[in-house]
């Protein structure tokens, strides 16, 4: 007699599921400021000297963020991220190919309240861009704020994150050989402010700095549009000129980083917690927009390719959005 044990096996899969969505939401909200505890905890206890060894190769290897960073693919295809991809779940959808002797920058688009389909796509492989994309290296550009955290400089780096600094990107850029992807959250920070369910506007209207560092290097510019990206978590109502806007705009000038008061599910309950929902994500990758390589770009050029960079943008949302249940009135905006 055979039995089925597939019913007891799905809510096992489902905790482990779970647990790897709430260490990656835990890996935001809390593990910077735990490393830094630990490490000025260490430097207190008979085990000072492993705070003081790593202080000293913290100096000498400041640099390497800013030079590709040192991603390990053996941690970028942990089972763990298996287990993360299926609980929204996150697909990374190809639309064209890409030559691997170019270099890339994408620009991801929205930025949402914790970028799960950028973190899912382009830090770990089991959503399939290695297969998809062969002799493509991404690199997810973070705020340089948090590399400069012990610890946790080395636990981001290891996915393949690199800080979102100029320098930064120019060094993958200019690789002669091509093959690496800058992937640039183009919203960055601020957008978060404005990441809830049903949220089509992107902060891209004057963000161009990213279209004069292509021209720069030659690198072709890519749209990609998460859809589900905005649906994972809810967020505390903060209009513009409310209180609580003022004072999260005047944390970010500030700090670098902006801090939306999210809120999604429980752990054992649906109702309020930091769980986000489980809503599927499908991040789409559109075609490349080619150019010639231009060290002075004029305003105009710059300009040029930025509405170009708009329109594909905006063709490839209108292409895809009735797969994903959009409806037909639903556009993007532009601020």
């Amino acid at each position: 007699m055979l039995i089925d044990f597939a019913p007891l096996r799905l809510p096992l899969y489902r905790r482990a599921q779970t647990a790897a969505v709430l260490q990656w939401v835990f890996s935001f909200l809390a593990l910077a400021q735990c490393c830094i505890a630990l490490f000025v905890f260490l430097l207190f206890t008979r085990l000072w000297f492993v705070s003081v060894l790593y202080a000293t190769w913290w100096y000498w290897d400041r640099n390497t963020p800013y030079r590709g960073g040192r991603s390990f693919r053996f941690l970028r295809r942990l089972r763990l991220w298996n287990y993360f991809r299926d609980y929204f779940p996150i697909h990374l959808i190809k639309t064209a190919d890409l030559d691997p002797k170019k270099n890339y920058i994408f620009g991801f688009h929205p930025h949402g309240v914790l970028v799960a389909g950028a973190f899912g796509n382009f830090c770990t492989e089991v959503t399939g861009f290695r297969e998809m994309y062969p002799g493509l290296k991404p690199h997810l550009l973070m705020l340089p704020l948090w590399f400069r955290i012990p610890f946790f400089r080395d636990y981001i780096m290891s996915g393949g994150l690199v800080p979102s600094a100029k320098e930064s990107a120019q060094y993958l850029l200019k690789r002669a050989e091509g093959g690496n992807v800058a992937v640039i959250v183009i919203g960055g920070a601020p957008e978060a402010l404005d990441a809830r369910p049903g949220a089509l506007t992107l902060l891209l209207k004057n963000r161009k700095g990213f279209v004069k560092l292509a021209l720069q290097y030659g690198a072709s510019l890519v749209p990609v549009f998460s859809f589900g990206e905005n649906e994972v978590f809810d967020q505390v109502n903060n209009p513009k000129g409310s209180l609580l806007r003022k004072i999260q705009e005047r944390l970010q000038k500030v700090m670098g980083i902006s801090l939306p008061l999210f809120h999604a599910r429980g752990v054992f309950q649906y109702s309020f917690g930091l769980l986000p929902y489980r809503k599927p994500i499908y991040t789409v990758v559109g075609k490349s927009i080619d150019m010639e390589k231009e060290e002075n770009p004029t305003q105009q050029e710059i300009d040029e390719i930025h509405q170009k960079y708009i329109e594909e943008l905006i063709k490839l949302f209108e292409e895809h959005k009735p797969k994903y249940k959009l409806a037909e009135d639903k556009h993007l905006t532009f601020i």
